[in-house]
């Protein structure tokens, strides 16, 4: 049942995130809104539905460590697997704004989600943790980053690919489509692979950080992916720099603010490889051809998550 769940889900996501991208690079032509404002917000946070799930459940349930590993992992996952694996379809092209504006402030938000898990104290125990109060500075930094959104929304988009243009009803349905296929697509994944993984005798840590982690991204993935297929780089890279936003400020956020979350160090580690992949993927956008993530980088980057993933396994 867990392999049915498993593969079953696989073709949901596919079929979901195909909907998605058509109605998302429709509903951008029509609104004459760039695409990489629809990757970033629509379909960065839909795709971005199964963390949030699973964060608000393991909040309400005291599950600190899934709290923080599925978020740290699914972050660490999107750079380096889904832009990997996007990167391998067809070279992604991006805008200045991406370069210069997002992903900074996708490195910045994680730096201060570390600075933030380590800075706090209880009673008089030294005790990491992520309080109501530093959720309420992550979800006034969201605000801060959906007011920049509005700023960029009417800026005009370099991609010179057409898209086929449906009707705002149309375009919206197949929004509203491919975001309830992507979020039963991972959810079955998801039930699938920790059923596996609990087979295996894994912990919840590892499963957290990886199974997990990769179950509620696979809408991310399936997204990126045809989108990267269809040559929609502004939803394919914003796809992944909007979910690793909203992973951090939104979600984090809501999940500190419904139960503050006591952190164990040992993500620390975690977050930092979040941080140096953040920072590769900047610098990648000024080697090779400027502002475009090659194949050969594409390559590098999986290449990266495979290490992460036998760090967790040999190291943990």
């Amino acid at each position: 049942m867990s392999v049915t769940f498993l593969v079953l889900g696989l073709i949901i996501l596919i079929f979901g995130a195909e909907l998605l991208v058509q109605g998302a690079a429709s509903l951008a032509k029509r609104l004459a809104i760039a695409e990489i404002v629809i990757g970033l917000t629509v379909v960065a946070f839909g795709t971005s539905t199964p963390e949030m799930v699973v964060n608000i459940f393991a909040s309400i349930e005291n599950r600190n460590d899934i709290v923080f590993g599925n978020i740290i992992g699914s972050n660490i996952f999107n750079i380096l697997l889904i832009l990997g694996v996007s990167g391998l379809i067809y070279p992604l092209a991006v805008q200045k704004n991406t370069v210069w504006k997002e992903i900074p402030f996708s490195f910045l938000v994680t730096l201060v989600l570390l600075l933030l898990v380590n800075d706090s104290a209880n009673n008089s125990l030294l005790c990491c943790m992520l309080s109501r109060n530093d959720g309420l500075v992550l979800l006034l930094l969201f605000a801060i980053f959906i007011t920049y959104l509005f700023g960029i929304a009417k800026v005009e988009s370099t991609d010179k690919y057409q898209v086929k243009v449906y009707s705002v009803a149309v375009s919206t349905l197949l929004i509203i489509g491919g975001l309830g296929a992507l979020f039963a697509g991972g959810k079955l994944c998801l039930v699938g692979a920790v059923e596996l993984a609990r087979n295996f005798g894994l912990s919840e840590k590892f499963i957290a950080s990886t199974i997990m982690a990769a179950g509620t991204s696979l809408p991310e993935l399936a997204t990126s992916s045809v989108a990267a297929y269809r040559r929609r780089c502004d939803i394919a890279v914003g796809n992944i720099v909007g979910s690793n936003v909203f992973n951090i400020l939104a979600i984090l956020g809501v999940s500190a603010v419904i139960r503050p979350a006591v952190y164990n160090p040992a993500f620390n580690v975690d977050l930092c490889i979040l941080i140096v992949a953040t920072v590769i993927l900047y610098l990648a956008m000024f080697t090779g051809k400027r502002h475009r993530l090659d194949r050969w980088e594409a390559v590098l980057m999986l290449l990266g998550y495979i290490g992460y993933v036998m760090y967790l396994l040999y190291l943990r």
